[in-house]
């Protein structure tokens, strides 16, 4: 089964042109830890002791705070994923996070941020695999 882990040039590219212009936009991710972290490519970020992947997550949400914040965005909601009510038996998520951007503008300020890329790291040593999903609020005229 193939996983996901980073966004492919292509889906890169259409979610900044169906995106961009359009306001506030919220992340959903659905998040998978490894086992164990895998630090194998990434000695400068490598913990002294084993840790788990969702312990690297956490270290990754940690160093990555200042900068969303810098960027002007935040986290709404962050919790443990359980069985689904509906939905496929076989698909089972760790974690679920939302997290709400000015724009795409500056989602991608945050993505390209320095601080950020120095420890993103962490967040690839820790997922087995995840989704990003960008959407829009729609607001009702009543």
């Amino acid at each position: 089964m193939k996983k996901y882990i980073d966004a492919t040039p292509d889906s890169g590219k259409q979610f900044y042109q169906s995106f961009n212009g359009k306001g506030e936009i919220t992340m959903l991710n659905l998040l998978k830890f490894k086992e164990k972290a895998d630090y194998s490519d990434m000695a400068h970020l490598r913990p002294e002791q084993e840790i788990s992947g969702e312990e690297a997550y956490q270290l990754y949400l940690d160093s990555t705070l200042p900068p969303l914040q810098e960027a002007g965005s935040e986290i709404l909601y962050f919790g443990k994923g359980r069985d689904f009510l509906i939905g496929p038996e076989t698909e089972k998520w760790d974690a679920i996070l939302l997290v709400k951007h000015q724009s795409v503008k500056k989602f991608m300020e945050f993505a390209q941020n320095e601080d950020y890329l120095k420890h993103a790291g962490h967040r690839t040593a820790a997922l087995e695999d995840s989704r990003l999903l960008p959407t829009t609020e729609v607001k009702n005229e009543l």
